[in-house]
């Protein structure tokens, strides 16, 4: 997703810096975390800066069964719209089994990426010319995939380099690959001052989300062909399920028999919008509705978004 293939860690407006909306070579690192939604034993609740009364975890919540009871321990559910959006759009990883999804919707910097994920059971492989890092139980099902393919005639590659796991850093570069055009194409065209344009690029990366999807209220859009919403061409700083590891854009991705291989082994593409952008669920399809995922259909391909 060429997106900053989620979701795996909320653009708050009252608090912006906390809440701001894809030949093998296998070397596995031993001593890491064990799948929060594997074990019998809870993960620890990640600790972020988020306000009391901005969230809340989840555990403090009722259970009544449904996406909400299926979310890993200490997850901070978001109260603001911007954050119950990006949880209905990209949230899907966040119930995946086998793995370790994180337990916030967005990271706040480079530092919490890279703790989060040095502590992933993970795995690499020379893929299609692109070395590439996932958590181990999708790498694993990818090679099957990729094997399972080979024997059909079919090819799973990798879209680039960046196509599964990606840095913080990365992230806001795809983020400023969308603002930095769109800025100027509404400055050109009238619709915005080069005053407010000038204010929007000064600001970091958390606050520009809240501004971005305020002015897409009014018709302002920011995705890379300014037809829809910024949120269904890159992911905001911070949210992508890339940098969960659990997320890859397939370059295949058109081929319907590809997609349906990747689904057998638990790949499934949970983000409307961006068609290459797969994620790693950890069940056989009849398990999704159970983890409170529901089947949307869109242009003839099925997606496993949050029933929210």
């Amino acid at each position: 997703m060429q997106r900053s293939n989620v979701f795996g860690g909320m653009i708050s407006l009252s608090l912006i810096v906390v809440a701001a909306l894809g030949c093998w070579k296998g070397s596995t690192e031993p001593d890491n975390l064990t799948p929060a939604n594997y074990s019998s034993t809870p993960s620890a609740t990640n600790k972020s800066n988020t306000r009391s009364n901005e969230n809340k975890p989840m555990e403090e919540k009722s259970k009544s069964g449904g996406f909400a009871a299926n979310m890993p321990a200490g997850f901070v559910e978001p109260t603001d719209d911007v954050g119950k959006k990006l949880l209905r759009e990209y949230g899907a990883f966040f119930v995946a089994r086998g793995v370790t999804p994180p337990t916030k919707i967005v990271f706040k910097d480079d530092a919490e990426v890279s703790a989060f994920q040095s502590k992933l059971q993970k795995s690499s492989e020379s893929i299609g010319g692109f070395t590439l890092e996932l958590q181990a139980a999708a790498m694993d099902d990818l090679r099957k995939a990729i094997a399972d393919g080979k024997s059909q005639g079919l090819s799973i590659s990798p879209r680039d380099k960046d196509s599964a796991k990606r840095t913080y850093n990365e992230t806001v570069g795809l983020w400023a690959s969308r603002v930095e055009p769109a800025l100027k194409h509404w400055v050109g065209n009238g619709k915005m001052t080069q005053a407010d344009a000038d204010r929007i690029k000064g600001m970091s990366p958390y606050e520009q989300v809240a501004e971005v999807l305020k002015l897409e209220e009014k018709g302002i859009y920011f995705s890379k062909d300014l037809s829809k919403s910024i949120i269904y061409s890159v992911a905001p700083p911070g949210t992508s399920q890339h940098l969960s590891m659990l997320a890859l854009d397939v370059k295949e991705f058109e081929n319907p028999q590809v997609r349906s291989l990747l689904a057998k082994y638990k790949w499934y593409q949970t983000v409307v919008s961006d068609l290459p952008h797969f994620t790693y669920l950890g069940v056989d399809e009849s398990g999704l509705p159970g983890l409170g995922l529901k089947k949307v259909t869109d242009g003839g391909r099925t997606f496993w978004v949050p029933d929210i």
